[in-house]
């Protein structure tokens, strides 16, 4: 029994985890958003064909470049396409063979350890001039619960994963709190460059300088996490962002117009996105039961209690308090979408929401979505009694519970 909520438990956390959504952007939008600051990078030009990526690298300047895809995930240098080209980096010495790795990457899939088998469209590559570190090194700002404020993270240990970094070496991380009305001191900035070996005045000065102007970015831009990894202290002595990740609030979107203008929503899973425009909270998962609930705890609850009953949950859906029945259907049409769904399980707790809602929406969705899969409803709370009379007036073959576990069970059989 312990394996299974153990399982269930890590599953509700990621699903909890990802009901926030925080925009990303590709790291050539990184780059000049960091450029836009002061903040040094390499020379670094997006291309979104192939004959666009001959003509950047014909007049970059420079003939030794990097061709970087650009696809919102980790490990992208390790990854492979699906045309079979592998690594999304690469070094390019010519206009002929940027634009030949361009036409292998534009248009097709990048797979790698973060995006799963499907891996995601390659819309554009980057590219950048080569600058050779002499020493890597990590930084970060993103807000702390220890301190309850906003942190600088730093390490003489970039270039590599930061947390293996902290779990071997936890002496290795230096964490410096920021005010966050003043932000990071020039003396502050400075010592924190010192720590990191930056050994002379003018290095330690462009370290601070960089900084400074993270937590700038930080702080206008409404981020919620700045990585860079690695900043670099080149063989020629600057002091440069090499890479960079961004994470900004969606509940600021309104005052970052210009921010939330760089969303690239190919890079997003389908059903999660038109789940957003009906104001859904929706996280696809690999199950083959799909939930239906209202609130982020019950909802949870009910994916741990699947788990527990040797079920799998397609997604983590949460109709939330002011669903209407043309929001139930749509949350029925998202469901339906996925060919992995074989049951579907709605479990309702009517506090703020009226049962009666749900019921007249999943009547709704299953007479005009000509539902053919197993339907499993708990409905309990607010107008309960009428969401059960409605529902066994209709005719449907609407499968109803009172108890939790039972219900689950059911959906579980059912799915398999």
């Amino acid at each position: 029994m312990f394996r299974y909520i153990g399982k269930a438990s890590s599953l509700a956390r990621a699903a909890s985890a990802g009901q926030r959504r925080f925009l990303s952007i590709h790291e050539h939008q990184s780059m000049k958003l960091l450029n836009s600051y002061g903040i040094p990078t390499p020379k670094s030009v997006p291309a979104h064909s192939p004959q666009e990526a001959f003509e950047v690298a014909k007049n970059f300047g420079k003939d030794e470049l990097v061709i970087k895809a650009q696809v919102l995930a980790g490990g992208r240098g390790k990854g492979h396409f699906d045309t079979g080209l592998q690594g999304g980096v690469h070094m390019v010495s010519s206009p002929e063979q940027a634009q030949e790795f361009a036409s292998k990457m534009i248009g097709s899939k990048l797979i790698t350890k973060q995006t799963g088998a499907g891996g995601r469209i390659c819309n554009a590559v980057m590219l950048a001039e080569r600058r050779q570190p002499a020493h890597e090194y990590y930084v970060a700002v993103l807000n702390d619960r220890t301190t309850q404020g906003v942190v600088l993270v730093a390490s003489a240990q970039g270039g590599m994963n930061i947390e293996e970094v902290a779990a071997k070496d936890p002496s290795a991380i230096i964490t410096t709190p920021i005010d966050f009305e003043n932000g990071l001191s020039k003396p502050e900035a400075v010592e924190v460059a010192k720590k990191l070996g930056f050994s002379d005045e003018q290095t330690q000065n462009e370290a601070a300088d960089i900084f400074i102007n993270l937590y700038r970015i930080f702080k206008e831009k409404d981020a919620t996490q700045i990585e860079i990894n690695p900043m670099a202290l080149t063989t020629d002595g600057a002091v440069l962002c090499m890479d960079a990740k961004f994470g900004f609030d969606d509940n600021a979107d309104f005052r970052q117009r210009d921010v939330f203008a760089l969303r690239d929503i190919s890079q997003e899973e389908p059903s999660e996105v038109e789940a957003q425009k009906a104001n859904l909270n929706f996280i696809k998962l690999d199950g083959n039961i799909g939930c239906l609930v209202n609130g982020a705890g019950l909802a949870m609850a009910t994916m741990d209690v699947l788990s527990l009953h040797g079920g799998n949950p397609a997604n983590f859906l949460d109709v939330g308090g002011g669903a209407t029945p043309e929001t139930v259907k749509k949350a029925f049409e998202i469901l339906l979408a996925d060919p992995k769904v074989k049951s579907i399980f709605i479990n309702i707790f009517g506090g703020i929401m009226r049962c009666d809602y749900i019921a007249e929406g999943v009547i709704k969705a299953t007479k005009e979505l000509d539902l053919k899969i197993p339907l499993v409803v708990r409905l309990k709370g607010t107008k309960e009694a009428e969401a059960k009379q409605m529902i066994k007036e209709s005719g449907l073959k609407i499968i109803a519970f009172d108890g939790l576990d039972e219900a689950a069970e059911q959906a579980v059989s059912l799915a398999t």
